[in-house]
C-alpha cells in the first residue's frame, strides 16, 4: 500500500473477506491494523524485527502501541518473515520462516515507503534516496523542482504531509518571483492508531543521547535527550500526546533556515 489507487483496490479486494495478513508492522501496517480490527476484521502482523515502528519508537512506547492493538484481537509474529505464500481451498496460507502457518483470505504488504525516482532517473536528474534538490526544491535539471514525498532536501526524504506543505509555501513563492529557501521546523508525526494515540518526533540520524522513559502502560512519555541535556525527539503515547506541543517548542528544527544572504540569491 503506497497510495490511495493501491488503497482503493485494496478495499475492493477485501470485500466479503474476513482474516488480513499484513506484512509490516512499522506505521502504515499498524495503522492498518487499527482500522481492519475496528471494521471487524481478523488481523495478523508478521515482521522481522522484534517490535512495531522499530525505527521510530523506544521499546517503551512501542511496547504500548502493541498491547493496545492486542486489545483489539490483532496478533503479532515478530522476528519472522513470510516465505510462501499458497493459494487453499478456504483462501491462502502464509508459510512464515520459524515454520508457522497462518490462514488468511487476503495479504497487505507493509513493508515500507521508497519514493519513485524512475522516471526523474531516466531524465538524467541527480538521485540518492529521492530526488535530489537544493534548499530551493531545485533539482540538477534547470526549471524542474521537486517536493513532496520524492525530494531529497539537504539529504532529508521525509515522507510526510508537513515537509510537504512547507515546500509547497517556499517554492510557491520563489516561483512567483521572490526567491524562498524551504525550511524545516519540529516535524512530529501524529501517528493513526486511536486506540493507543501516538505522536512522534525521532531524533535525527546520528543523534548522540539516550531515552528517558517516563509513566507506564498506554501513557508513556520518552525523551531523547543529549548529553548536555537538549531535547532532540519524543515518542509520546495514550494520554501523555497532550505534551506534544509543550515539547514541540525545545526541539530544534530538522531544517534550519538558511542566512538571509544565502535566500536572496539561490544557488545550487
Amino acid at each position: 500500500i503506497n497510495d490511495l489507487l493501491d488503497y482503493g483496490r485494496f478495499r475492493e479486494a477485501a470485500k466479503g473477506k474476513r482474516r488480513v495478513l499484513i506484512l509490516g508492522a512499522g506505521l502504515i501496517g499498524c495503522e492498518f491494523a487499527n482500522d481492519l480490527l475496528q471494521g471487524g476484521y481478523e488481523v495478523e502482523l508478521v515482521a522481522p524485527d522484534a517490535q512495531v515502528m522499530p525505527t521510530l519508537l523506544p521499546p517503551a512506547a512501542a511496547t504500548a502501541v502493541r498491547r493496545g492493538l492486542e486489545s483489539l484481537g490483532a496478533r503479532f509474529h515478530f522476528g519472522v518473515v513470510a516465505e510462501r505464500l499458497e493459494r487453499t481451498a478456504s483462501g491462502l496460507q502464509a508459510r512464515l520462516s520459524d515454520g508457522q502457518c497462518l490462514e488468511c483470505d487476503l495479504v497487505v504488504s507493509a513493508v515500507g515507503l521508497r519514493p519513485r525516482t524512475e522516471l526523474a532517473e531516466a531524465a538524467g536528474l541527480e538521485t540518492g534516496r529521492g530526488i535530489v534538490v537544493d534548499r530551493f526544491l531545485r533539482t540538477s535539471a534547470e526549471h524542474v523542482y521537486a517536493l513532496g514525498d520524492c525530494a531529497e532536501v539537504g539529504g532529508l526524504n521525509l515522507l510526510y504531509v508537513m515537509p510537504l506543505m512547507s515546500g509547497v509555501r517556499a517554492l510557491s513563492r520563489t516561483l512567483s518571483g521572490t526567491a524562498v529557501s524551504v525550511s524545516y521546523g519540529p516535524m512530529p508525526v501524529t501517528v493513526k492508531t486511536p486506540v493507543c494515540p501516538l505522536v512522534v518526533s525521532p531524533p535525527a540520524a546520528g543523534s548522540e543521547g539516550s531515552w528517558a522513559i517516563e509513566g507506564d502502560g498506554n501513557d508513556v512519555t520518552a525523551l531523547f535527550r543529549s548529553a548536555d541535556g537538549r531535547l532532540l525527539g519524543y515518542a509520546l503515547t495514550g494520554t501523555a500526546v497532550q505534551r506534544r506541543l509543550a515539547l514541540n517548542k525545545e526541539l530544534p528544527p530538522l531544517l534550519a533556515e538558511l542566512p538571509q544572504a544565502l535566500a536572496l540569491t539561490p544557488s545550487t
